[in-house]
């Protein structure tokens, strides 16, 4: 199982922070948000992450990165792989995972958005992944910031909307997946969608149609870092987490 983290896009409602830096290397509380996804990972025994970002950032991500080697796997005891892939213009989330189409290759992968933050342990569904695409669901309080998920009385998921005006829940998609490599098949002959941009809705959407989309609800804390208000949420809660660990 690989990795790629997408850690690019302008970051326009953290300005003016994000005027001079990417919003994924931003300090949350401790360290930048980058490290709490690349933990994640490693925590669930992924070693081989590819990073996709801005062709402004790339070296800022290479200094604080490098290789991987301040990052060990719990399964080999050494350092994890660390490379990285280059998105030329911010044009939606299906179009950064293809540019990691060749370093996936022929295997599974986890799709993470870098600046989501999860506490709960991810292990088990990476272990136990049979092919398909696995999504992750969380309640939230403002849904139609999400791609929601909607599901029948039997609990499957029927159907996906992108930033719905008129939600028909409040289970918003994290920006956590699991996919198979048929997920880059799925993606052929896209075309972006009527925000200009390749949805990664499209080829999830396929999946849902071939019975082939498993949900996971998230019961753990989850913070999608968009705003000054929600990385300063975020920060105080690891703070705090910290601050409990001391007593």
């Amino acid at each position: 199982m690989k990795a790629v983290i997408l850690a690019g896009g302008n970051g326009t409602r953290l300005h003016p922070l994000t005027l001079v830096t990417n919003k994924h290397l931003l300090a949350l509380y401790d360290k930048p948000i980058i490290y709490y996804g690349i933990e994640k990972l490693v925590e669930a025994g992924v070693d081989k992450i590819m990073i996709v970002t801005s062709p402004w950032h790339i070296d800022n991500f290479v200094k604080l990165l490098g290789s991987g080697t301040n990052f060990i796997s719990p399964l080999t005891g050494k350092q994890v792989q660390i490379v990285y892939g280059i998105q030329n213009e911010p044009n939606g989330l299906a179009y950064g995972l293809c540019i990691a189409k060749e370093y996936v290759g022929d295997d599974n992968c986890v799709f993470y958005l870098g600046d989501n933050i999860f506490e709960d342990n991810i292990t088990e569904h990476i272990k136990n992944f049979k092919g398909g695409t696995t999504l992750f669901v969380k309640q939230v309080s403002d849904p139609g910031r999400f791609g929601v998920a909607n599901f029948d009385k039997q609990g499957n998921i029927i159907s996906m909307e992108e930033k719905p005006k008129k939600p028909k829940s409040n289970l918003a998609v994290t920006g956590i997946y699991i996919f198979d490599n048929t997920v880059f098949d799925k993606m052929n002959g896209q075309k972006p969608s009527k925000r200009g941009e390749y949805e990664i809705m499209y080829p999830i959407k396929k999946y849902i149609a071939e019975g082939k989309a498993k949900v996971v609800t998230l019961k753990k804390k989850y913070f999608d870092i968009g705003t000054i208000d929600t990385l300063f949420e975020a920060s105080l809660y690891m703070k705090n987490k910290n601050d409990n660990r001391k007593k």
